[in-house]
């Protein structure tokens, strides 16, 4: 049975749980979930996920929600991208660390900077997030010296879960160029086998939006 994932293409969180999915080899199709009209908001999704965001994957019967629950889901089913023995406690270490150190800062200064009409970007926010994402950007580049991965030897839901966002094309303070370490660790995650680009890999992107914005009502 083909499991579900409510997605679409700007979040990064979906992205994490996407890109499992696909490396894994796990038959899924994702589902649009059109966000910027609000359809999280809705009583019907709420129905699905109380908490009102995406990723949320149906799988044979079973509603997850949080893109971490999702990724240690298809861990459990495929045995893959969960580390070698003994590596457990190092992916789930590095998995809490960027829901909580990284992607939050990047999520949300990215949505404030590219997402929201110019006139309401609060300049101080985003000044502040930026900083606290610049930490967390040093403290993955320092990491990544002389390591190929981020727990291990090999390519684990901790590197899915720290890219998320991190292959986007939006302003909002992360720069490849300014950071080796991180650079050459994403070209390594690029050439997995069945690797994609977020808006490639779920629908819905900027320029989706753009032209309908630009088709005449």
């Amino acid at each position: 049975m083909t499991a579900r994932l409510h997605c679409f293409g700007e979040s990064g969180n979906a992205y994490k749980a996407a890109l499992t999915l696909t490396l894994a080899g796990y038959d899924w199709e994702p589902v649009f979930v059109d966000f910027f009209n609000g359809a999280t908001r809705t009583a019907e999704f709420r129905r699905l996920n109380v908490m009102g965001e995406v990723p949320v994957l149906e799988d044979e019967g079973k509603v997850l929600t949080q893109s971490g629950a999702i990724m240690y889901h298809v861990v459990e089913r495929t045995g893959r991208l969960g580390g070698a023995a003994g590596a457990g406690d190092e992916v789930l270490r590095w998995v809490l660390w960027d829901n909580h150190k990284m992607s939050s800062q990047a999520g949300t200064v990215r949505f404030l900077m590219n997402f929201l009409p110019e006139d309401k970007r609060p300049k101080e926010v985003i000044a502040f997030l930026q900083a606290r994402l610049r930490n967390a950007l040093q403290t993955l580049e320092s990491h990544l010296q002389d390591r190929d991965w981020i727990a291990g030897t090999d390519p684990t839901i901790a590197d899915l879960s720290c890219c998320g966002y991190l292959y986007y094309p939006e302003p909002f303070g992360f720069t490849r160029a300014d950071w080796p370490n991180i650079d050459r660790w994403l070209g390594r995650i690029a050439v997995l086998p069945g690797w994609k680009h977020p808006y490639d890999l779920m629908p819905g992107n900027p320029s989706d939006r753009a032209r309908v914005e630009e088709t005449p009502r």
